[in-house]
């Protein structure tokens, strides 16, 4: 039996005669068993898969009709067995195009990095030639979604790797009008850039060689607001310096797209070894993620030092490092700059990774591993990519004794964080997260408070000028109270102003100064206070959803669990249940005890103001959940 992923997806017996499967459904639970290679999966997967976010009532049927279909088209030489929670597939003896692909493509890579340049050429065009189109081009557009950029990023490092072997052997006229489409169809793809322009400069062709470095540069600052990389910039120097002959080639061949290694310099060979002399192994990439400084740092000068002392320290202890606090409270540009002034200690490496969606919804550990693997110059194979297991042991293999600073912006979890750990002390993890992790000691939690007023004076007089808020101090004062002690309001708010110098500080104030419509007010560009306080809310049970929007039309002052009860008609147990997962998630604040020893609480302005408004809002459930 064949089976075909690589484009539209195929059965097909010994002979060769297609086996007539109807439905784009039906194709994706076959797919979806082919791709676990002999894992089980499960019910919630395959609904996933099929239906997304709105399975059916009746999702569970109708995954057994699919597969007794399957069972019935495929014959018995294939079994899919029912194994909780789900199912598997066994094909003893069956052929799989992806899985040929993985080994061809793995096989021409060994071959590229051993310089054996046309063997590997040869393997990687076998590799690619299995693609007939854009893989699982019939089935749903949730497995389409889920499982396609995984499919292209392999054949697109296959490709790259497979240019590097026909530069290698000095066929760069015959790539160059492919290099100028592929560089046109992925513009941030630095790897394939470079591969154009040692392509362009060895047909004689330096000027243009240099434009495509311009322009690269041009199209990375403006979709991406980075400059270059290693092996593009490496590439442009070798060109000026006459330094891309054969014998030069531009990246790494063994390396992914998103981790590429410096060109060969002149007189030295692609490997790393001098002209003529014996090979030796490349030099790793060493990664360096930390975004850009989030503008001027001002404030938390305390808990800055401490995380510093804490990074720095080499005492052969584990460095799991938590920042908390409630959203917009400044913990990613503290993490940001504590992790710049502690780069020194960390010479394999800096990595940040952001362990959420745009739209708040957190990321799969397997993803973010994938991704953590690229950057330390270790891409695993497209087989491996749905394996949690594998890619731990890759990553724990990978960083074991490295001296690497890890940033985890954004955790909603132990379960998302554990796998992501580095093997070994000598790394140090920053992590940062509404909530308190159970893996991080509470001597290594920096819970950040919101900012006071001078705190909030200062922070806005570092965006708009001393001199503008000592124009109408009652004003400037003002706009400190709206913004609730929270960062992310005052950055927003300096931000409209610095973006209206002729508008008086007044102005904004007199804007904010209604409730109704202060949160509407507190956004510039798609930078959102509300975006980013819906973004917690989302991840809420019932029971906290309906606690945080039943007490927003009370007033500011603290209160306690007996309170709550009685306005949410619930026991007290539970209301402080709720309560306490509230303050969890940094949505509610501790305020101390009454006279009785209870706990109060406390909300947020805007917190408050955002509850109140969701429960006014006949779209609330679908829009927040």
């Amino acid at each position: 039996m064949d089976f075909r992923l690589l484009g539209p997806i195929e059965a097909k017996r010994g002979g060769g005669a297609t086996i007539p499967l109807s439905g784009s459904k039906v194709h994706t639970v076959l797919a979806a068993l082919l791709l676990s290679e002999g894992r089980v999966v499960s019910d919630a997967r395959l609904s996933a898969l099929l239906w997304g976010w709105d399975p059916p009532a009746t999702a569970s049927a109708q995954i057994y009709t699919y597969m007794s279909r399957l069972r019935k088209h495929l014959g018995p030489e294939i079994e899919i067995v029912r194994r909780q929670p789900g199912y598997v597939l066994r094909a003893p003896g069956a052929w799989i195009d992806l899985t040929e692909f993985d080994r061809l493509d793995r096989l021409g890579r060994e071959a590229l990095a051993d310089r054996r340049f046309d063997e590997a050429g040869t393997l990687l065009r076998d590799a690619l030639d299995l693609w007939r189109g854009t893989a699982l081009a019939n089935a749903t557009e949730q497995m389409i979604e889920a499982e396609l950029p995984r499919l292209e990023e392999a054949r697109m490092i296959a490709l790259e790797s497979r240019i590097e072997a026909d530069l290698a052997v000095g066929r760069h006229e015959q790539v160059t009008a492919e290099l100028t489409g592929l560089v046109a169809e992925h513009p941030v793809r630095e790897r394939l850039r470079a591969q154009l322009m040692t392509a362009l400069y060895r047909c004689g062709r330096q000027a243009d060689a240099l434009h495509t470095y311009y322009e690269g540069r041009a199209v990375l600052a403006d979709q991406l607001g980075v400059d270059p990389g290693e092996a593009l910039g490496s590439t442009y120097q070798a060109v000026l310096g006459g330094g891309l002959g054969l014998g030069a080639s531009a990246g790494s061949p063994a390396a992914g797209a998103d981790t590429p290694q410096e060109p060969a310099a002149p007189g030295r060979t692609g490997s790393g070894a001098p002209a003529g002399g014996p090979a030796v192994a490349a030099p790793r990439a060493v990664p360096a993620m930390l975004p850009a400084p989030y503008g001027e740092f001002t404030g938390r000068r305390a808990e800055l030092a401490s995380l510093r002392a804490r990074l720095s320290r080499e005492d052969g202890r584990p460095r799991r490092l938590l920042i908390t606090g409630m959203a917009g409270a400044g913990k990613t540009a503290l993490a940001v700059r504590a992790a710049q002034d502690c780069a020194a200690h960390f010479p394999d490496g800096q990595l940040f990774v952001e362990l959420c969606h745009p739209d708040g919804t957190p990321k799969e550990p397997a993803e973010v591993l994938v991704r953590l693997l690229r950057a330390l110059g270790e891409p695993p194979a497209a087989a491996a990519f749905g394996d949690l297991e594998e890619l731990v042991r890759l990553y724990r293999t990978r960083t074991s004794g490295a001296r690497l600073l890890l940033v985890l912006d954004g955790a909603v979890g132990d379960r998302q964080v554990a796998p992501l750990l580095p093997g070994g002390p000598e790394s140090a993890v920053l992590i940062t997260s509404q909530a308190r992790l159970a893996r991080v000691a509470g001597a290594d939690t920096t819970a950040l408070a919101l900012v006071d007023e001078e705190e909030g004076l200062e922070l806005l007089a570092s965006l708009v000028g001393r001199g503008r808020l000592d124009a109408d101090p009652d004003a400037a004062d003002d706009l400190v109270a709206y913004c609730a002690g929270l960062p992310l309001a005052l950055h927003v708010t300096g931000a409209r102003l610095a973006a209206r110098p002729h508008w008086p500080v007044a102005r904004l104030a007199a804007r904010l100064a209604d409730p109704a419509t202060r949160l509407a007010e507190l956004s510039y560009g798609d930078v959102s206070v509300r975006e980013a306080l819906v973004h917690s809310v989302r991840r809420l049970e019932e029971a906290e959803l309906a606690a945080l929007t039943g007490l927003a039309d009370g007033d500011a002052e603290p209160f306690c669990a007996q309170y709550a009860a009685l306005v949410l008609g619930t026991a007290e147990e539970e209301a402080e249940a709720a309560l306490d997962t509230l303050v969890d998630r940094a949505l509610l604040e501790l305020s101390g005890l009454d006279s009785q020893g209870r706990p109060l609480y406390r909300w947020n302005d805007l917190v408050r103001l955002l509850a109140a408004s969701l429960t006014t809002r006949d779209a609330f459930p679908s829009a927040v959940r």
